[in-house]
Protein backbone atom coordinates (compact mmCIF):
# COMPACT_ATOMS: atom_id res chain seq x y z
CA UNK A 1 0.00 0.00 0.00
CA UNK A 2 1.53 3.47 -0.87
CA UNK A 3 1.73 5.80 1.79
CA UNK A 4 3.15 9.78 1.13
CA UNK A 5 3.92 11.77 4.07
CA UNK A 6 4.03 15.48 3.79
CA UNK A 7 6.19 17.20 6.83
CA UNK A 8 7.83 20.78 6.93
CA UNK A 9 4.85 22.99 7.02
CA UNK A 10 3.72 25.77 9.35
CA UNK A 11 3.10 29.58 9.54
CA UNK A 12 5.80 31.92 8.00
CA UNK A 13 5.86 35.97 7.26
CA UNK A 14 6.04 36.54 4.07
CA UNK A 15 9.55 37.03 2.51
CA UNK A 16 10.00 33.87 4.32
CA UNK A 17 11.25 30.15 3.68
CA UNK A 18 10.06 26.62 4.71
CA UNK A 19 10.87 23.02 3.71
CA UNK A 20 8.38 20.61 3.06
CA UNK A 21 9.26 16.95 2.56
CA UNK A 22 7.13 13.89 1.07
CA UNK A 23 8.81 10.74 2.55
CA UNK A 24 6.90 7.77 -0.01
CA UNK A 25 6.54 4.06 0.47
CA UNK A 26 4.78 1.25 -0.85
CA UNK A 27 6.40 1.26 -4.33
CA UNK A 28 9.67 1.70 -5.84
CA UNK A 29 10.06 5.37 -5.61
CA UNK A 30 12.85 5.74 -7.86
CA UNK A 31 10.35 5.06 -11.10
CA UNK A 32 7.45 7.10 -10.59
CA UNK A 33 7.21 11.16 -11.17
CA UNK A 34 6.29 13.22 -8.78
CA UNK A 35 4.14 16.31 -8.21
CA UNK A 36 3.47 19.03 -5.69
CA UNK A 37 0.04 20.63 -5.44
CA UNK A 38 -1.94 22.91 -3.58
CA UNK A 39 -5.49 23.93 -2.11
CA UNK A 40 -6.30 27.05 -0.77
CA UNK A 41 -9.85 27.82 1.22
CA UNK A 42 -12.33 28.03 -1.33
CA UNK A 43 -10.61 26.88 -4.46
CA UNK A 44 -9.49 24.28 -6.99
CA UNK A 45 -6.83 21.96 -5.89
CA UNK A 46 -3.64 23.59 -8.25
CA UNK A 47 -0.55 22.25 -9.59
CA UNK A 48 2.71 23.66 -8.19
CA UNK A 49 5.75 22.00 -9.48
CA UNK A 50 6.77 18.48 -10.65
CA UNK A 51 10.34 16.02 -10.86
CA UNK A 52 11.00 13.15 -13.22
CA UNK A 53 11.08 10.07 -11.86
CA UNK A 54 15.53 9.95 -12.20
CA UNK A 55 14.90 14.22 -11.60
CA UNK A 56 15.67 14.57 -15.04
CA UNK A 57 13.40 17.39 -15.26
CA UNK A 58 11.23 19.96 -13.35
CA UNK A 59 7.98 22.49 -14.61
CA UNK A 60 7.03 24.94 -12.16
CA UNK A 61 3.40 26.66 -12.33
CA UNK A 62 4.42 30.16 -13.45
CA UNK A 63 2.92 31.40 -10.03
CA UNK A 64 5.46 29.96 -8.43
CA UNK A 65 8.47 29.92 -10.98
CA UNK A 66 11.98 31.36 -9.40
CA UNK A 67 10.77 31.11 -5.98
CA UNK A 68 10.00 27.17 -5.34
CA UNK A 69 12.19 24.28 -5.95
CA UNK A 70 11.01 20.23 -6.54
CA UNK A 71 14.06 18.26 -5.83
CA UNK A 72 14.38 14.55 -4.74
CA UNK A 73 16.01 12.27 -2.95
CA UNK A 74 15.76 8.67 -4.13
CA UNK A 75 17.98 7.02 -1.69
CA UNK A 76 15.60 8.40 1.15
CA UNK A 77 12.16 8.05 -1.32
CA UNK A 78 11.52 11.42 -0.36
CA UNK A 79 10.88 14.63 -2.24
CA UNK A 80 11.15 18.17 -1.26
CA UNK A 81 9.67 21.52 -2.18
CA UNK A 82 11.84 24.64 -1.04
CA UNK A 83 9.48 27.19 -0.92
CA UNK A 84 11.27 30.69 -1.28
CA UNK A 85 10.37 34.19 -1.10
CA UNK A 86 6.57 33.14 0.17
CA UNK A 87 3.70 35.47 -0.86
CA UNK A 88 0.33 35.76 1.33
CA UNK A 89 -1.29 33.94 -1.75
CA UNK A 90 0.97 30.97 -1.05
CA UNK A 91 -1.12 30.16 1.73
CA UNK A 92 -2.65 26.83 1.34
CA UNK A 93 -2.61 22.83 1.87
CA UNK A 94 -0.21 21.39 0.14
CA UNK A 95 -0.44 18.09 -1.22
CA UNK A 96 2.58 15.64 -2.63
CA UNK A 97 1.80 13.45 -5.23
CA UNK A 98 3.05 9.97 -7.04
CA UNK A 99 2.28 9.65 -10.80
CA UNK A 100 2.26 6.43 -12.97
CA UNK A 101 5.00 4.14 -13.51
CA UNK A 102 8.28 5.86 -15.45
CA UNK A 103 5.36 8.08 -16.86
CA UNK A 104 6.71 11.79 -17.83
CA UNK A 105 5.78 14.58 -15.08
CA UNK A 106 2.21 15.80 -15.35
CA UNK A 107 0.58 19.02 -14.37
CA UNK A 108 -2.82 17.50 -14.52
CA UNK A 109 -4.43 15.88 -11.04
CA UNK A 110 -5.66 12.98 -12.80
CA UNK A 111 -2.36 11.91 -13.78
CA UNK A 112 -1.81 11.13 -9.92
CA UNK A 113 -2.97 7.78 -8.44
CA UNK A 114 -1.52 8.28 -5.18
CA UNK A 115 -1.81 11.35 -2.93
CA UNK A 116 -0.63 13.01 1.10
CA UNK A 117 -2.52 13.64 3.70
CA UNK A 118 -1.46 17.51 2.97
CA UNK A 119 0.20 19.65 5.19
CA UNK A 120 -0.91 23.48 5.75
CA UNK A 121 1.50 26.41 4.87
CA UNK A 122 0.41 29.91 6.21
CA UNK A 123 2.02 32.95 4.82
CA UNK A 124 1.64 36.48 7.25
CA UNK A 125 1.92 39.38 6.63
Amino acid sequence: QVQLIESGGGLVQAGGSLRLSCAASGRTFSLYPMGWFRQAPGKEREFVATIHWKGLSTFYADSVKGRFTISRDNSKSTVYLQLDSLKLEDTAVYYCAMGRLTSSPSVRTAEYDYWGQGTQVTVSS
